[in-house]
């Protein structure tokens, strides 16, 4: 057995780090997807909208004990993109990082669909769309309400994600009174429940690039067909609506 383990034990950093950033982005959204499919295809009789802010904030905490300490747990490019900016990161980690969390946040995407597979046929009738009351696809990715323009819901997700970096980044800063390192992962899931519950109406607080593009990818390549890249705005203009 230690002769196995010798041989499959990973000795490149780099690639032991991406390998934490796939698993630890692949826990987070197995958590926040499958809540979501629970609370979307029982409509609500297993679950409401918090139940999807605390799954989600939950998963953050797991993948940050089960990853922190391997890769640092970004588990989002722009945390990534802000390390490297800060140098607490090398540059020629984000393109490999960035791509280890949005494969993870496939792949969980793809686990969720496999398991709720009958519960969102059900609920869907068997139909996988992106729009409508019976639609799917906002289990996986987040779509901005029908009110909001395009200029808005830039303007959220920016304030949404730079809301979540100005409170986490400081944790550990030596000069700022750190928080104990084995305090950050449960505050920094307190920091995404509370954009979660009071930042998420515009556009359903994304805050993550790989979080909301892999789910994305994966219900293009599953059936919902290229409308996942279409705005519920555009959608409803050629509806007449």
């Amino acid at each position: 057995m230690d002769k196995v383990r010798r041989t499959l034990r990973v000795t490149d950093s780099l690639t032991r780090e991406c390998m934490g950033e796939f698993l630890g982005t692949f826990v987070l959204l197995c958590f926040g997807c499958s809540a979501a499919a629970q609370v979307k295809t029982s409509q609500e009789t297993k679950g409401q909208f918090l139940s999807v802010n605390l799954a989600f904030s939950v998963g953050v905490m797991s993948a940050m004990y089960l990853c922190g300490g391997v890769s640092g747990a970004h588990l989002n490019p722009a945390v990534s993109l802000s390390f490297c900016a800060l140098g607490r990161l090398a540059w020629g980690k984000l393109l490999p990082y960035c791509l280890a969390q949005l494969l993870g946040a496939y792949t969980a995407s793809a686990l969720v669909f496999f398991v709720y597979h009958d519960a969102i046929m059900q609920f869907s009738g068997g139909n996988l769309t992106v729009f409508g009351p019976t639609e799917t696809a906002s289990i996986f990715a987040t779509y901005p309400s029908e009110y909001l323009s395009l200029g808005s819901s830039f303007l959220d997700q920016v304030v949404g994600t730079a809301m979540l970096l100005l409170c986490i980044l400081p944790l550990d800063e030596e000069r700022n009174n750190p928080a104990p390192s084995a305090l950050i992962p449960p505050i920094v899931a307190g920091v995404v429940l509370g954009i979660s519950m009071s930042m998420s109406a515009n556009c359903g607080a994304a805050i993550n690039p790989a979080r909301d593009l892999g789910p994305r990818l994966f219900t293009l390549t599953a059936g919902w067909g290229t409308e996942v890249f279409t705005p519920c705005q555009e959608q409803n203009w050629n509806s007449g609506k």
